[in-house]
């Protein structure tokens, strides 16, 4: 039995060489729960890490919209007693999963855009983002010129047939237009038996405005319930199809193992889409993914 413990990851499609910056954050993570803190704090501590990091698809580190210039980020943060707090497409803040965790304490569950941003502001939570890195450009650049040569190399099959022009949404023109690692997450059980999950993301290149994913998407990308918190990564639209850390959660309710119940979610997707999830309950830990993904865990056994 898992006394107190913690998953975190970096993002399906995240090398193994990227095992340092999640193992800094479970670290943090897991001194927190050492001694005696609440599981929202530790995985909000993580989050906060790999947010910072910039080779993670989260915070500093966020994926570039098709325009070159947009970036919008959600994240999320939930616990087993049903409190939660979201931010979607939300732009210009550094850390969108401390703004989640002042959403949480207001009447609400989800703010999103501009008025997310203006809430970070007055909550003091809003230190600006420091703009998009190189490897944000990178990923960009190879998006760019896969749509541009309509050779697609790395991208979702329902983007062939989709006429990206016609349904082009950013101010700048599509003629002067013309990935790597999804979300983070954290999972974490405390002294106290508590279970809490954050998740941060830029999105998914390539993205159209307003685009939100699963990672605020309650039950999809995160789920934390009396059984387990979860924690999903990939390819959003199809992980909201399949409410995956819904799934996880509930399997693990009814008596499957931690690595089983993530394994079964896990192999439910086909072998073209990128996926992995993370979960921590009473019984363990594990952390499950069909490509590359950067994790780490520490926890304390009765």
């Amino acid at each position: 039995m898992l006394r107190y413990g913690v998953v975190v990851h970096g993002g399906v499609g995240s090398p193994a060489a990227w095992n340092d910056g999640c193992e800094r954050a479970a670290e943090a993570a897991f001194r927190l729960l050492e001694t005696g803190g609440h599981a929202l704090d530790a995985v909000q501590a993580a989050a906060v890490i790999l947010e910072d990091d910039g080779r993670y698809n989260a915070g500093s580190g966020s994926t570039l919209r098709l325009d070159g210039a947009t970036i919008e980020m959600d994240a999320s943060l939930m616990d087993a007693e049903g409190r939660i707090g979201v931010v979607a497409a939300v732009r210009g803040i550094k850390n969108p999963i401390r703004a989640a965790r002042e959403v949480m304490n207001t009447p609400h569950v989800i703010l999103s855009g501009d008025g997310a941003a203006a809430f970070a502001r007055s909550r003091g939570v809003a230190e600006p983002h420091p703009g998009p890195g190189p490897r944000a450009q990178e990923r960009f650049e190879n998006v760019r010129r896969a749509l541009g040569g309509r050779t697609f190399d790395g991208l979702a099959e329902a983007w062939r047939n989709f006429d990206l022009r016609a349904h082009w949404n950013f101010d700048v023109p599509y003629e002067k237009i013309f990935g790597h690692g999804d979300t983070i997450g954290a999972v974490a059980l405390d002294r106290e038996g508590r279970l809490a999950v954050a998740n941060s993301t830029g999105g998914a290149s390539p993205m159209l405005a307003g685009r939100i994913g699963d990672s605020p998407i309650v039950g999809s990308g995160f789920y934390a319930g009396p059984s387990a918190a979860v924690a999903g990564t990939g390819i959003g639209e199809e992980i909201i199809r399949r409410m995956l850390a819904r799934e996880v959660h509930d399997a693990i309710a009814h008596g499957e193992e931690v690595a089983a119940a993530c394994e079964r979610a896990v192999a439910r997707f086909p072998e073209s889409v990128p996926v992995g999830v993370i979960a921590v309950s009473r019984r363990g830990r594990a952390a499950v993914h069909n490509r590359d993904m950067a994790w780490a865990s520490k926890g304390k056994e009765e």
